[in-house]
């Protein structure tokens, strides 16, 4: 490793947190000052180019592959690295903060992944990015314990060969951690300061485990951001002293651009890379944002009826599988985001159906894995996938040599037979509120309506409300969607969670602020390209 120079970076507006040294050293944060020096620039020119490339979209309400890609493409002969033993096997990953209770029911799930988040479903309060890291090196060196201080249950680890291999996820590009900044004040990106402290304390300790510092790379938009992580990688594992290669990307496909991208995207990370990962909410978020004023061919029904099996959703699925398999990568499916009843069986009964008939059609599709956010739904989808792979790690034989899928399929949304209504319009209100009120409160995975929320259901949520709003859509009951509805909706909504929550619990919560910052984003005439970033100038900590 070369010798660190003092590190520029200030830390500011943050209360201490106990053990903060622990994560805050002087060479760790020389190693974040080092890769926000060498790669920030970058980020802000790819940001720029977002920018225009949604503009764009905006003029052509079009998309299609690359022609100035097209021979890497054409070549057959490139393929990524070979994966590391211990991300051979992912046929059920299981999502979810970095708290020290989720870091040891999820280690301990029996799953084989677990991908351990600091971004959608983690509220980016100084303390959860902090304690968050101390959470995976203490889980690392097997002194991580919890108690629970309502019912008295400890938590412990399990021994290590039970043990899920994490992959950990950062924040996107889009988001910068305001309590960290160079001398002039400039903020480091969260992508850099998530990454940094996790590779710098333990990339050399997962070797020593027989693992590595595997990671999950979201809101990609183009093979030109998935360079720039290549090349944070190989700047960070010469850092190190660490042999080309350690690191482990897989990519979640989870933006339309990217979509048109994946070999370019597997290209560019070809010496780290592990797989793709096929998002749903994210997505659908995407494709309301690119093309949110491309005309009623655009406008989505209410998210719960878009499913994994709509035509687009399809095409976007097949192709994922056949571009990982076509190049040796591991495609890894969706989540199953039903959270169990402990008083309703019948509830239980019909989604654990759901969940099985979901993760039989990936396994059965081709995917290597799939996702799910609760332990109990683990030996569902390890059944699904136990299933088809019998013995084998993974079924990256299968080619799908069969699928063929044309740039227009990607984005023919009109070929969904819905339409959306008026319950939709309310379940978007109620889970953009609720799903805001404990974001704002420091959560970000959050059980609402049985299903486990995180920032993208936000997203798609609030976006749906404003693309029916400037599309003009009329609902299943006749009425016009307008800034005027979006409102009574919301007021109608507040005043049923005051009721539910009651009086004392309503004035101690953020629901007035969350409600107002739901209708803000899903109202304004310009259209909020994240959420998080306005919600994150409100946040606390």
């Amino acid at each position: 490793m070369s010798a660190p120079a003092p590190s520029p970076l200030a830390i500011v507006d943050a209360e201490p947190l106990p053990r903060q040294e622990e994560v805050l050293s002087e060479t760790a944060l020389a190693f974040v000052a080092a890769l926000h020096r060498r790669f920030t620039p970058r980020r802000d020119e790819l940001l720029a180019r977002r920018a225009e490339r949604r503009a764009e979209i905006a003029r052509t309400s079009t998309l299609d592959f690359l022609p100035e890609t097209a021979a890497i493409r054409a070549d057959d002969s490139w393929q990524v690295a070979p994966a590391p033993p211990a991300l051979e096997d992912r046929r059920v990953e299981i999502t979810g903060p970095t708290d020290r209770k989720m870091t040891i029911n999820a280690l301990n799930s029996g799953a084989k992944v677990w991908l351990a988040d600091f971004e959608d479903a983690s509220a980016p309060t100084w303390e959860n990015v902090v304690t968050g890291q101390l959470s995976l090196i203490d889980a690392y060196t097997r002194s991580i314990d919890f108690t629970d201080e309502r019912t008295g249950k400890t938590y412990a680890l399990r021994p290590d060969e039970e043990l899920a291999t994490v992959v950990m996820r950062p924040r996107g590009w889009h988001l910068d951690e305001r309590h960290l900044t160079d001398a002039g004040g400039t903020p480091v990106p969260g992508a850099l300061v998530d990454f940094g402290l996790y590779f710098f304390h333990n990339a050399k300790r997962l070797l020593e485990l027989g693992k590595g510092p595997y990671f999950y790379l979201p809101k990609t938009e183009s093979h030109l951001e998935a360079r720039l992580w290549n090349d944070v990688f190989v700047f960070a594992q010469d850092y190190l002293g660490i042999p080309q290669g350690t690191v482990r990307a897989t990519v979640l496909i989870e933006t339309i651009t990217a979509a048109y991208e994946m070999e370019e995207i597997l290209y560019e990370l070809r010496d780290h890379a592990s797989g793709l990962n096929a998002g749903r909410w994210d997505y659908l978020f995407s494709i309301v944002k690119n093309f949110r004023d491309g005309g009623p061919r655009f406008v989505l029904p209410d998210r719960n009826a878009v499913t994994m099996t709509a035509p687009f959703m399809r095409a976007y699925t097949e192709l994922l599988v056949r571009t990982c398999h076509k190049r040796g990568a591991h495609a890894i499916g969706g989540m199953a985001a039903f959270i169990p009843s402990r008083r309703d069986q019948e509830v239980n009964k019909v989604a654990f159906e759901k969940v099985k008939a979901d993760k039989d059609r990936e396994a059965n599709d081709g995917f290597d894995g799939s996702w799910v956010a609760h332990p109990d739904l683990v030996p569902i989808a390890m059944e699904s996938f136990d299933r088809v792979l019998g013995d084998r790690p993974n079924q990256k034989d299968r080619l799908r040599e069969d699928v063929d899928v044309k740039a227009e399929d990607l984005i023919a949304i009109d070929s969904l037979d819905a339409r959306p209504t008026y319950a939709g319009l309310v379940n978007a209100v109620q889970v953009g509120i609720r799903y805001i009120e404990a974001w704002l409160r420091g959560l970000g995975a959050v059980a609402i309506f049985n299903l486990m929320e995180d920032a993208a259901t936000a997203e798609i949520s609030r976006s749906q409300i404003w693309q029916w709003i400037n599309a003009g859509v009329v609902l299943d009951n006749g009425e016009r969607v307008t800034a005027e509805l979006a409102r009574k909706v919301a007021a109608e909504e507040l005043a049923d969670i005051r009721a539910e929550v009651g009086e004392e619990a309503f004035a101690a919560g953020n629901w007035q602020q969350a409600h107002d910052l739901l209708l803000k984003v899903a109202l304004d005439e310009d259209y909020a390209d994240f959420l998080t970033r306005p919600a994150y100038e409100q946040l606390k900590g």
